[in-house]
């Protein structure tokens, strides 16, 4: 089969590059054609110069040369002025003969074909362009009237030569190519003239191939009981079976509409496998099996939860089934009750509203102070640190770390670039006098300077690499340890040699208290130490009110049998008039939005820590009567950071996240650059309008 654009190339190409006729009528060659006709010419010319050498030699034989040569000469003369209208004729006839022919194959080639200028209007188009299009022959309006994705700005746009646009037309797919055809001008300062050739290809079938094979695509799926073991204790044993059994059927019911293989792998652990067409149904009612199970009755007083994992898009099917353990841990990372679906590196969680549920057993913790014990053994020193702009409870678990560090003599350092308002009194307590030494706490850049191949580091408070104190020491070195209460997102430290992720934990501090317990059977701590860590607990439960449990108060009480005492760092907590008085000034200006949300800025002015203040503003404008949820605002450093609050209604986590940040159930927070406040509170606003009209806040 000819391919149109090399006939149309090289037939423009011909007539334009080797002949072209001018204003007399005549034809003028140029090019190798030139040449090639006035070669005799030119090697005439050469042999006189060489036969005005000969007289000096010989003058009779320069003479009959010369004579020879004039006589070729007028010969060629002769035959090129006998012959030149002959030729010119040939050529004309042969180019015409040629363009016809191209111009038939191109207009009854099966494919639409058209040319076009620069500007997208076109100049000629073929039969099959005729039938697809339904234009006239002699239609000559831009490509645009017909394509409305192909428009001159678009054309510009592309700088390649050859270029694409899939295209929908009276319900078929096609793939549009246009290729740029540059012609020479004849005349030097004529401008280069270029033209773009058109073709459409029918990829209707093609299409609807690959959409059957995108939706034949198996999905790999994991489902977990979250609290299978807290369920079945409150329920009698006669009763234990029924329980399980109307899981499984509910279970199975709604994976079997889609067609599902379903199996067991566990008590509490099934595997499911289903087409990929049937996931956007399941994605569309938010996988309603996570609501259906929670009415799951037999006696229990608990709700049955469940986390799904979903992997999808992989390449292969174990590519697929790790997508699906890595979704499964990140549903169980963030408190459960709730579906992840990761397709490729694309994330989208479901069923957020649940809460975290404490979990009793402390086993877990045991097993990660002996995995921590065994890391720190085996390494030279330990950094730790927490998330910019630290906050004492990512002070305190750093605090927890350093003792832990200190009793295998271990050099510890904590990364510390901010010592805020919040963190000063703290911050003082650990000098060299009180027997610590100087360089216990060090910024980035030292980190950087100082850290080794077996350095382990140690993370705290946030299980976002950027949000740490230096995230080019997680880049350099593999030897990284997690300790987090905030439910995980997309971005996470990835492969980290221990990772303790609890989003039922109330602060980090709390997290970090238990470890220490089961780190050594005799471990000491300061007062000093003790009261920095139980500060950490105090302000991340705001003064144990929210997300306070069993495993809060046992921390708590642990850290007061070493020597916290409340009293004291009561007066550690307490703020300056000017923090005071901004905190007043938010709650005074705040907004109340639809009747239930608080939105508010805190400016900066002259405050150290203007982040604290909003966070605490934000926890104030909850005690008013009908707040569900605050969100409060500060300018700092470039960025505008968000403090987000509830008490049990709204996920402000959710809310956080599309705004790039994250957090828990009732306290989330955000960090977002390149806006001012008024666009970030806009953006707020815009945000709880299309939840609340999806449906996933209820007013």
């Amino acid at each position: 089969m000819p391919d149109p654009f090399r006939l149309c190339n090289s037939y423009l190409r011909f007539m334009w590059r080797y002949c072209i006729i001018r204003d007399m009528g005549n034809l003028y060659f140029k090019g190798k054609l030139k040449f090639y006709y006035l070669a005799p010419l030119y090697m005439i010319g050469v042999f006189f110069l060489c036969s005005f050498g000969l007289f000096f030699y010989d003058k009779r034989l320069a003479c009959v040369l010369t004579a020879v040569l004039g006589l070729g000469w007028m010969v060629v003369m002769l035959l090129t002025v006998i012959t030149w209208r002959r030729l010119e004729q040939e050529l004309v006839s042969f180019a015409t003969e040629y363009g016809m022919a191209q111009r038939d194959l191109l207009r009854q080639f099966h494919l639409p074909y058209a040319l076009l200028d620069t500007s997208g209007r076109i100049l000629w188009i073929n039969d099959r362009f005729v039938e697809t299009t339904g234009k006239p022959r002699d239609y000559r309006k831009s490509i645009t009237s017909i394509f409305h994705t192909i428009t001159r700005e678009s054309i510009e746009k592309h700088e390649e030569e050859t270029f694409s646009y899939e295209l929908h037309y009276n319900s078929k797919v096609y793939r549009a190519e246009l290729v740029r055809l540059h012609f020479e001008a004849q005349d030097e300062d004529a401008a280069d003239s270029p033209i773009l050739s058109f073709m459409l290809f029918d990829e209707t079938e093609l299409s609807q191939y690959k959409k059957i094979y995108v939706d034949q695509k198996l999905v790999t799926g994991l489902v977990y009981i979250d609290n299978y073991e807290e369920t079945l204790e409150e329920v009698e044993a006669v009763k234990r079976s029924l329980l399980t059994a109307v899981i499984d059927r509910k279970v199975n019911k709604y994976f079997e509409r889609a067609g599902a293989i379903v199996r067991k792998l566990e008590k509490d652990k099934y595997f499911i496998l289903f087409q990929n067409q049937y996931l956007q149904q399941m994605e569309e009612d938010k996988f309603a099996l996570l609501e259906d199970i929670k009415t799951t009755k037999a006696g229990n007083d608990n709700e049955v939860t469940l986390s799904i994992g979903i992997g999808a898009g992989g390449e292969s099917y174990l590519q697929s089934a790790e997508f699906a353990r890595s979704a499964i841990g990140l549903a169980l990372g963030r408190g459960g009750s709730q579906a992840v679906v990761k397709s490729g590196q694309d994330i989208s969680y479901y069923g957020m509203r649940g809460k975290e549920v404490e979990k009793n057993s402390r086993v877990k913790a045991r097993v990660k102070a002996q995995a921590l014990r065994e890391l720190m053994a085996t390494r030279d020193k330990v950094f730790v640190m927490g998330h910019q702009i630290a906050d004492v409870d990512a002070l305190g678990s750093a605090i927890g770390i350093y003792c832990a560090a200190r009793e295998l003599g271990k050099k510890c350092q904590i990364v510390l670039n901010t010592v805020t308002t919040s963190l000063r009194p703290f911050v003082d307590y650990f000098t060299k006098e009180n027997g610590y030494p100087e360089d216990m706490f060090i910024d980035s850049q030292e980190a950087r300077e100082s850290q080794t191949r077996n350095t382990l580091v140690v993370v705290v408070d946030t299980n976002r690499p950027n949000y740490t104190e230096c995230p080019e020491i997680l880049k350099r070195r593999k030897n990284v340890v997690v300790f987090d209460h905030h439910r995980q997102g997309k971005e996470q430290i990835k492969n980290p040699l221990l990772s303790y992720i609890e989003p039922y934990a109330s602060s980090a501090c709390e997290m970090i208290a238990e470890v220490l317990q089961y780190f050594t059977e005799h471990i000491v701590l300061t007062s000093g130490e003790a009261d920095c860590i139980y500060a950490g607990i105090l302000i991340d439960t705001n003064n144990f009110m929210t997300k306070t449990g069993v495993r809060t108060c046992e921390a708590a009480a642990y850290l007061r049998r070493n020597g916290a005492e409340v009293t004291r760092v009561r007066k550690l907590l307490r703020e300056n008039m000017e923090a005071y008085k901004a905190r007043a000034e938010v709650v005074r200006h705040a907004e109340v939005y639809r009747g239930a949300f608080a939105i508010s800025t805190c400016p900066a002015g002259d405050l150290e820590s203007p982040t604290v203040v909003s966070a605490q503003a934000a926890n104030e404008l909850l005690n008013i009567v009908g707040i569900k949820a605050s969100f409060v605002m500060t300018e700092f450093r470039d960025k505008i950071y968000v403090s987000a609050r509830s008490i049990d209604e709204i996920d402000v986590q959710v809310v956080m996240e599309r705004l790039g940040g994250g957090g828990h159930l009732n306290v989330a927070g955000a960090q977002i650059a390149d806006s001012t406040t008024d666009e970030v509170a806009e953006r707020i606003r815009r945000l709880l309008d299309d939840m609340i009209e999806d449906g996933e806040i209820e007013l």
